[in-house]
């Protein structure tokens, strides 16, 4: 301790305990984030047993980022009362890992610091990362086969689009357009698959059993067919052929 002067090391002792003050002040006027009350009395329940864990989610989030907040003053605490007791002990400004001493602008920007720049522990970020990511991307993971060239059976996409017919509960606010407003307005999320049609054009054409054209369905698929220019004299000219019929009807 014996690079710091006087005024120094009284600097920094002031540093010390006006941070401890104004911690300990926090704690005292925000009764601890309210955390000696329990949940139930928080939100003025006589029990949370009977309600829904969905009624009580803000105020479980709010009371973890209490929790949180409370953990962050209580090591800034406890590195504040460590600092002093060195300051008292001798050997506050000394690296414990290497002995030199610690530079003055080190202390009076962290007067917390144990430890010289080199010596000071790293905090490693781990590169592992959770098994279950392999399966999670692409979405639906392992069970979506569209991405295979030698898969078309029903995945688990297509599951899912077979559930959501039923229902979900996604909002408006959640739809993938940029104008939608209203449950109404949703649609549900379509297969680009022909269920039980090989070509598109199977799905608005009815044959008999020869395979001769006897009708044509004006559906969603007859219309996208027809605006790609695909079998457009063929179709076009059955469908004048039954207008025709129906106006000499």
């Amino acid at each position: 301790m014996q690079h710091l002067t006087a005024s120094q090391l009284k600097h920094l002792r002031s540093q010390l305990e006006e941070q401890k003050r104004s911690l300990e002040q926090k704690d005292e006027q925000n009764d601890s984030y309210g955390l000696d009350e329990s949940m139930r009395d928080e939100i003025g329940e006589l029990s949370l047993i009977d309600n829904h864990p969905g009624d009580v989610a803000t105020e479980l989030y709010n009371r973890e980022v209490d929790l949180m907040l409370q953990n962050h003053d209580d090591r800034q605490l406890a590195s504040i009362r460590d600092a002093l007791e060195r300051i008292d002990q001798g050997t506050y400004g000394i690296c414990p890992i290497c002995g030199k001493p610690i530079p003055y602008a080190r202390l009076e920007a962290v007067p917390t610091t144990e430890y010289c720049v080199e010596d000071t522990p790293r905090h490693h970020v781990s590169n592992y990362r959770p098994v279950e990511e392999n399966f999670l991307m692409p979405p639906f993971g392992r069970t979506s086969l569209d991405e295979r060239d030698d898969q078309n059976g029903f995945d688990g996409e297509d599951t899912w689009q077979a559930v959501e017919n039923f229902g979900s509960s996604n909002t408006p606010a959640m739809a993938e357009g940029n104008e939608i407003h209203s449950y109404e307005e949703m649609e549900i999320e379509a297969s680009e698959e022909l269920e039980g049609c090989v070509e598109p054009y199977e799905a608005f054409v009815a044959t008999d059993i020869y395979g001769n054209l006897i009708d044509i369905v004006r559906n969603q698929q007859y219309r996208k067919y027809m605006d790609m220019g695909e079998g457009v004299d063929m179709y076009r000219l059955a469908e004048e052929d039954e207008d025709e019929e129906d106006f000499l009807l």
